[in-house]
Parts: C-alpha cells; structure tokens; sequence
C-alpha cells in the first residue's frame, strides 16, 4: 500500500515535471550574489510577432495658405494680393481635391449690413480669382463674417489693416 502511494507520487511528480518543462518559460542563470553564486530565474520566452505588412500611401501636403489683404471700403485685388493668391492656387492645384472655404472680414468701421456685404464682395473676388488660375470653383465656398471676428482687436488703423482680407480654412 505504501508503495502505491509512493508510486502515484511518483508519477504526479513526474507529471508536474513533464508540464513545466513544456510550458514557454526560458531559464536563465544570473550571477545575483555577492559571493558569485548562481541562482536562476525564470523569464517569459519571447514570442515571435508577425508583423503586418504596410500598405504605402502617398501622402498629401497640407496648403498653407496666406491670407489676402484689402484697401479701406475695397474689394479689388492689388498685385501683392494676386501674387498670394497664385501662390494659393498652386497648392491647392498640388494638393488634389481638397476643398476650402474663403472667408470675408471687415475692420470695424461701417454698418453690420455693410461689411458682412463687403466681406462677402472679397470672398468672392479672391474665389474668382483661385478659379481663373485653375482651382475648380466646385472646391471653394466663401462666407462674410463682416466685422465679427477681427483678427486684431485693437481700434487703430494697424489693426484695422489686418482686419480687411479674405481668409481661407482647409475643409
């Protein structure tokens, strides 16, 4: 009876040693004492990772686009804002389909009704403009923010200055 017992204990033994030794742990001997001693400790095996192939996708350049100003009480383009908005349209030609939005703003002078009209008179030459250099008009939205948000705050002719453009944001 005492020999069946030591038999099972045995073969647990046995079992136990079979299991660990199929599991995915490494031993490794690390010289951990002072005295030169090894112990051993066990680490997880590293496991192989397939990686995923990438797929190259050509990366389109965001436009910086610069706004373009305007005189007092005007709408027309000056040769400095022509040669902003040519510079425009080659990145927007560049950058493929990419949609925009023309904004037009007002300094603070004049009625509500306006300069949200006026702001719209810019947005509107400034699309113009983009489309006879080859931007398809179908990409450019405009909208006048009148005098509604200045993008200087102050209430002299400097500020006024950088006031009176048309913006664009990148849809």
């Amino acid at each position: 009876m005492i020999y069946k017992k030591l038999f099972v204990l045995f073969l647990v033994g046995l079992l136990v040693v079979a299991v660990g030794a199929c599991s995915k742990k490494q031993t490794t001997k690390v010289d951990t004492t002072p005295t030169g001693e090894v112990a051993e400790t066990t680490e997880p095996a590293v496991e192989e990772v397939q990686e995923t192939p990438q797929v190259e996708t050509p990366a389109v350049k965001m436009p910086v686009l610069s706004d373009v100003y305007f005189e007092f009480d005007k709408s027309r383009l000056g040769d400095e804002a022509k040669q902003t908005l040519a510079e425009n349209a080659r990145q927007l030609n560049d950058a493929g389909s990419m949609a925009i939005s023309i904004e037009g703003h007002c300094d603070e002078r004049g009625t509500n009704a306006y300069n949200l009209a006026l702001g719209e008179k810019r947005a509107n030459v400034a699309r113009d403009y983009l489309v006879s250099l080859g931007v398809a008009a179908g990409r450019i939205t405009t909208i006048s923010y009148g005098e509604e948000k200045p993008f200087d705050s102050g209430h002299d002719e400097q500020a006024w200055s950088k006031n009176r453009r048309a913006h664009f944001a990148v849809k």
